[in-house]
Order: structure tokens, then C-alpha cells, then sequence
């Protein structure tokens, strides 16, 4: 794999931003402030590593202008210097090449249908009814079921495993481990025992959508579970079936969303949340870390529920005063009703 390299002024006009210093410099590499080299690009855009900053030795740090002062090397300047970053930091990117075609371990149905410009992985398994579409990457043991697409240029890392009536978008990216399309927990119970409801739904994966590893997507019992465009999930997430996410929502590392929800736009759903079935979340709407969201929510803004880390000692203590809660409640509602009366 060859090594991109970029000037200073190549970085700078490239993504429109004005630099101070040595323009010449060549990069090849990114790096941490206290470790990038000469040929690396850095960046800060938290204050609290300003000290890292002014010791550092990258050949180049993305800042906000206010920073230069403190920049020892030179400086590319951004008005959101990690946005910045994480756009430049892409050209450094150093991926294998995907070879065009069908590896000669894997298996493919007569009814599949796959592009010639795709790249089959070995071991991989392509169901009948499966469509692969222009540039598409599956890696090694990918499972790709019946009437299941896999848009252009999306890329299936490995052992992705697709069930049945998934259709995913252009440009998505799918991490080791996933699974999507299988069966959602449907159930009746009569009597004395349960049914399975069967799941005759789909899953719809919208363009530039990222999902993470050994994340869990269940298809619908009747509709489809959406995720709209820009869609990005971390690892170990569970989506259960209905569920529909609004576009560009990202969500954090075991984090999980009960049937029929509905997520909106540009949500964010922190670590080990979990939101609760046949719900509504607004636009916007931010769910901090281990949140439990127990009731639809219609505006925008940042909501949180739990008891953050304390002493232990005084988690019991205020475990057990819980207990209480509405005998001293209405104790002090007669005090202040005997404080009236008086």
C-alpha cells in the first residue's frame, strides 16, 4: 500500500482553510499532540491539552485562531478544528485493495446477482434473490440472505451476516459481527405457553450509514425497521423490530431501542441508554449515558435519568431514605398545611 503524501498548501486548499508557517512542510501521517512526528498532522480542539500543544512535534496542528499563540509549529486554522481533522485524517487512510470478483471459496446461488466491479471475500455465502451492487466490499464469511441487497460501495468488513429482505444503502459500512435482518422478539402467550409471531418484515438501511461490530438490527414483524441516511450505531447495539431511526442519529456502544420506537433527526443516544417500546423521540433530542427513557419526548434538548456514582455508604443510606420517600412526602405536606393554619 502506497503512502499519501500532501503539502501544507496542498491540506490548505484542499479544505479551505488559511495556515501559518511553513507551507512546504509535507505530511504523510496523523498523530496525537504528544506523539505525531514531523510528518504527522495533529490537532486540538479541547483546551484542557493546550500544554500538549505547545511541546508538541507535529509537523502540523489543526487549531481554532485563537490557539495560534501557543502552536510551536505550524498551524492550519478551522473554525471546528476536529470536524477539520477528521475530514483531513481520511486521505491517511490506508486500506487494502479489494480485488474485483468472486473469491473461488465462496458460494453464490444461481439466482444472486453480482456486479462485476464488487469484490466477494472468501467463504463468503450469497443466497438466491441477493443483489450486489457496483463496488460493493464483503469481506471474509459474510452471509448474505435471500432477497437481501448490498448497496454500491458499501463494504461488509467481515462476518457480517444479512438474514433476509435487507436492503442496504450506497457507501455503508458494516463492522465484524453484525447481524441484521433476524428474527424480532415476537410473542403472544396463550395460556399456558408462547407463540412466535412471525417476522414478515425487512430491514431498510439508508445511504452513508454506519453500524458497528457484533451490532444487532431485528427485522420487522409487519413494516420494515428503518435507519434513514447518515445513520451511525456503535458497537453491541440492539434494534428491535419497527424500530425507525431518523437520519444522521448516532448512537453510543450498548445502547438499545425497544419495538415500534421512533427515533428522530439528528438524535444522540448515549452509552448504555435504553429507550422503550412504541415510543417518540423529537428531533434533536440528546439521551445522556445509561439513560432509561420511559415516555415519549417531544422537544428538542438534552435529557437524563439515573443516579450518578457515589460513596458507597451513601448510596445505602440514600437507598433506604428512598424507601420513604412518600411517607416524608406527605409528612411535610401536613407541616405545611399545619404552618398555614396557624
Amino acid at each position: 500500500m502506497s503512502v499519501n503524501k500532501y503539502t501544507v498548501v496542498e491540506l490548505a486548499e484542499q479544505f479551505g482553510l488559511a495556515f501559518k508557517g511553513d507551507g512546504t512542510r509535507v505530511i504523510d501521517g496523523v498523530g496525537t499532540l504528544a506523539g505525531a512526528s514531523a510528518s504527522q498532522l495533529s490537532f486540538l480542539s479541547n483546551s484542557k491539552y493546550t500544554a500538549q500543544l505547545t511541546a508538541t512535534c507535529a509537523g502540523v496542528v489543526v487549531l481554532r485562531e485563537e490557539n495560534l499563540t501557543d502552536c510551536p509549529t505550524t498551524a492550519l486554522v478551522a473554525d471546528d478544528p476536529y470536524v477539520a481533522y477528521a475530514k483531513m485524517a481520511a486521505l491517511f487512510e490506508r486500506r487494502p485493495d479489494a480485488p474485483h470478483g468472486v473469491h473461488p471459496s465462496a458460494v453464490v446461488a444461481a439466482g444472486a446477482r453480482i456486479a462485476s466491479t464488487a469484490s466477494i471475500g472468501p467463504c463468503c455465502v450469497i443466497e438466491n434473490g441477493a443483489v450486489i451492487e457496483d463496488g460493493a466490499i464483503l469481506g471474509p464469511h459474510c452471509i448474505i440472505g435471500p432477497d437481501c441487497s448490498v448497496g454500491a460501495q458499501a463494504r461488509l468488513v467481515a462476518r457480517v451476516t444479512l438474514v433476509t429482505r435487507v436492503t442496504v444503502g450506497k457507501r455503508v459500512l458494516i463492522h465484524p459481527g453484525a447481524v441484521i435482518g433476524s428474527d424480532g422478539f415476537g410473542l403472544a402467550f396463550d395460556r399456558d405457553h408462547w407463540i412466535k409471531l412471525p417476522q414478515l418484515g425487512g430491514v431498510r438501511i439508508g445511504d452513508d450509514c454506519e453500524i458497528g461490530a457484533n451490532t444487532t438490527i431485528d427485522r420487522g414483524a409487519l413494516d420494515d425497521t428503518v435507519l434513514e441516511e447518515d445513520v451511525r450505531l456503535d458497537n453491541q447495539i440492539q434494534i428491535a423490530h419497527n424500530v425507525h431511526i431518523g437520519a444522521h442519529t448516532a448512537m453510543a456502544g450498548c445502547s438499545a431501542v425497544a419495538g415500534s420506537a421512533k427515533i428522530g433527526r439528528y438524535c444522540m443516544i448515549g452509552g448504555n441508554a435504553g429507550v422503550l417500546g412504541h415510543l417518540e423521540l423529537a428531533d434533536r433530542v440528546t439521551i445522556t449515558a445509561k439513560s432509561l427513557v420511559t415516555h415519549s419526548i417531544r422537544e428538542p434538548g438534552e435529557y437524563s435519568s439515573g443516579v450518578p456514582l457515589q460513596d458507597n455508604r451513601q448510596w445505602r443510606r440514600n437507598a433506604a431514605r428512598f424507601k420513604h420517600l412518600d411517607e416524608y412526602v406527605r409528612r411535610l405536606s401536613a407541616l405545611e398545611r399545619d404552618s398555614k393554619d396557624e
